[in-house]
């Protein structure tokens, strides 16, 4: 029993990999329903249980879903349903491997906000600069997490770029932000967090790149400097 298992799950990667590819070489198209199970079975050669193996797989990871009394289908493949994996990581993430992805995060949230700094239109800035008075007119832990996700949501979306914001939601956990923001609240750190915000705001409204890149970098280096003071250095 012990012998075959390993076996098994080769097989199963073998098709996982062999649909990507028809995925990727354009033999299957987002939308486009698959063959049978018994037909793309047999024309891997293996296993039904091993086929149905890989198509769960590529369902949970968004590539495809299962349409009730249709069949299988591939998605659409935006990169927000692939990447959802992100939030998961980030909401389980703990100590040191928090902070890692904190400085993965300040790495392109910086980038995002540089971009969106010379991308940004009329309409998306009004919708940042309302998150932004929001959030200086409460001192609600819950209201500002909500504002403070919305603002930089919007930044993320203003860079023009739907994978890097994908990636950018992700590891923008709520669970996690939560967590800053009660941090914040006990320390008495909401003004700080405000000045960082507003930096970001006007940098965006001088639609100046490396402003807008180092203000988003220094703001995100500050809740990572947090966490490393709250796990003791």
């Amino acid at each position: 029993m012990d012998e075959t298992a390993p076996q098994k799950g080769t097989v199963t990667q073998r098709a996982i990999e062999q649909i990507k590819a028809f995925i990727a070489e354009g033999r299957l198209e987002p939308g486009q329903r698959l063959p049978t199970e018994r037909d793309l079975a047999v024309q891997l050669g293996i296993s039904r249980s091993s086929m149905r193996e890989a198509i769960r797989a590529l369902t949970v990871l968004g590539v495809l879903e299962a349409r009730h009394g249709s069949g299988i289908y591939v998605t659409q493949l935006e990169a927000g349903d692939l990447l959802e994996t992100f939030g998961v990581v980030a909401d389980l993430s703990r100590g040191p491997a928090l902070v890692e992805l904190l400085e993965v995060r300040r790495i392109l949230e910086s980038t995002a906000t540089a971009l969106a700094a010379a991308r940004i239109t009329p309409d998306r800035l009004a919708e940042v600069e309302k998150h932004l008075l929001a959030m200086n007119a409460t001192d609600d832990p819950e209201e500002i997490l909500a504002h403070d996700l919305a603002f930089h949501r919007e930044i993320a979306a203003a860079a023009g770029n739907d994978t890097m914001a994908a990636i950018l939601e992700g590891l923008s956990s709520r669970t996690f932000r939560a967590r800053v923001w009660r941090g914040y609240q006990e320390e008495g750190a909401f003004e700080r967090t405000r000045r960082e915000h507003a930096a970001i705001h006007r940098a965006l409204v001088a639609r100046d790149p490396e402003a807008a890149r180092a203000a988003a970098a220094a703001h995100v280096g500050e809740v990572e400097e947090w966490l490393r003071a709250q796990l003791g250095g």
